[in-house]
Parts: C-alpha cells; structure tokens; sequence
C-alpha cells in the first residue's frame, strides 16, 4: 500500500534495504523518495512457487513450464519498472528458484546487467548460489525471515536471534514485510543494537565482500 511504503521510507533508517514489488504503482516516486531518505534498493521479480497459480506472486511471474525467451521478456519487464537498485530479489518462487534450467538464463542475465541477487532464504532447494559464483554476479542469502508471526514481541526475539548470527559468523541478513508491526520493531531494534555494537549495513556491502571485518546485520 502506498501508506504502508511511505511509513516505511520514512520511519526505518536509511541503512535498512527496501525491496519494491514490480507491480506496484508510482515506483519511480517512491524509489526517489527511499534514495533521498539513504536506503538502498532492491528489486523484487516475482517467480514461480508450489501450487501456482492458486498461490500467484502477480503479473508476468517467471515460472518454470515458460521458454527462455518468455520468462527473460518478463524478468526484463520488472527490472524496466523503476531505477537506481543495485539487486534483484526473489519474490516468493521456491520452485522456480530449484529448476535449475529455469534459473540459470536469469542469473546470466543479472550477471551481464552488473546485478547483484538476494535470494531470501525461504527455500533450502535453491540453487541460486552456485549459479550466482558461476555468472560472477554478487550474492547473499537470508539467514532468517522476522515477520513469520506478526507480533512485535516474536520479530524482536527473531532480530536477537540475528544478531547472536551476526556474531557467530561475522555477518547476518534478516527478511521481512513492511507490516507496520515489523517497521516499528526494526527501527526500535536497530537503534539499541548499535550500542551493542552493532552495525547496519548495505545488503550489497555484505554481497560484495567476503566476510566481515565486524558483526553486521542488514
């Protein structure tokens, strides 16, 4: 909704990713106003998941059944729906995401436009990864989705849970909706965790590194 992404914008730090759906309206707008308020962005492409179309991420999804020639026109149609995104995101798509044949003519695509890819974890069948090192194209993965349960005391529990990630390994990546319940419980989180040490991040700082020198979230 176009208040639930102005609230957004506006009340989450700018060191927190947006991801725009392709099929919203006034993108370029909102894109303008995420950029002026620092956020980086990403691009979310709709694909296939398990029971399409009863389960439908919305108009032009990529699926698995579609030519290359096919599912590339609609991969183009969404990337030519605003600007100024470094990274393309999965919308919903587990198998799409764990066809391979279906997968590989994208991540060459993302690879020849200087695009990074977010896949976001939902899927343990993804071959996104190793498609990604061979197309050379800058690669991260959700470590949690926050908002499964819409409730702020869970989604602070899940953050935490995050941050002993970050510490573990170095770095984590959290997922999640722009529920207005989410919104305020990651933008209370995130200013008591940097004085825990922690620092926001840039999703694609993460995806172009390998490592880190300290515990990031993003």
């Amino acid at each position: 909704s176009q208040t639930g992404t102005q609230y957004a914008i506006k009340k989450l730090p700018g060191t927190v990713t947006l991801a725009f759906a392709p099929q919203g309206n006034s993108l370029d707008r909102w894109m303008r106003d995420a950029r002026q308020s620092g956020h980086e962005l990403l691009m979310q492409v709709p694909f296939e998941p398990y029971d399409y179309p009863n389960v439908n991420p919305g108009r032009n999804t990529l699926t698995v059944e579609a030519s290359v020639a096919e599912n590339l026109k609609r991969l183009r149609w969404a990337l030519s729906r605003t600007t100024n995104y470094t990274t393309v995101m999965n919308y919903m798509g587990a198998l799409f995401c764990a066809d391979e044949d279906a997968m590989a003519p994208v991540m060459a695509e993302l690879g020849r436009r200087g695009l990074g890819y977010l896949d976001d974890g939902s899927s343990a069948r993804s071959v996104a990864s190793g498609l990604a090192v061979k197309d050379g194209v800058p690669f991260a993965v959700g470590d949690a989705t926050i908002d499964g349960v819409q409730d702020r005391g869970a989604i602070l529990k899940k953050l935490d849970e995050l941050e002993a990630t970050a510490r573990a390994k170095g770095f984590a990546v959290g997922t999640g909706s722009a529920f207005d319940v989410t919104v305020d419980a990651v933008a209370s989180w995130v200013n008591e965790a940097k004085k825990r040490g922690i620092e926001i991040v840039l999703v694609i700082d993460h995806a172009y590194r390998v490592g880190a020198a300290r515990p990031d979230i993003h």
